[in-house]
């Protein structure tokens, strides 16, 4: 039995060693605006300087509504800032540290649209 589970575990670790990982640049205080390309491959704009994630978030969400009111219609946009990826989406920004992991709360929207840290807001 024990060499079964043995055997299980390093099928699982050969699995996850396979398995695609795309990784954001770690340059630090740099916030990148990340552009899909039509082969797959990312293409990373230099957007800010940012002493932190939620300067970096607010600024490519200043970007977003800018590109809506002048006609565009990409709701949601990829970051990136110090090894993570930002996507902002309708109900916030997730990050996570690679475009196919598993992706965490960074801002939430409050019910004007703004961006705010999740709990920074009082409950009405």
């Amino acid at each position: 039995m024990h060499a079964k589970l043995m055997l299980l575990a390093a099928a699982l670790l050969a699995v996850t060693a396979c398995a695609k990982r795309t990784e954001p640049p770690g340059d630090v205080g740099v916030c990148f605006h990340v552009v899909p390309q039509q082969d797959g491959a990312l293409k990373y704009n230099r957007l800010i300087e940012a002493p932190n994630l939620e300067t970096c978030a607010a600024n490519l969400e200043a970007m977003r509504i800018k590109f809506l009111r002048l006609g565009g219609n990409q709701q949601n946009i990829y970051g990136a800032y110090q090894a993570n990826f930002l996507f902002l989406e309708k109900e916030g920004v997730m990050t996570s540290t690679s475009l196919e992991g598993p992706r965490y709360v960074a801002l939430v929207r409050t019910g004007d649209g703004r961006l705010a840290i999740p709990g920074a807001m009082p409950r009405q």
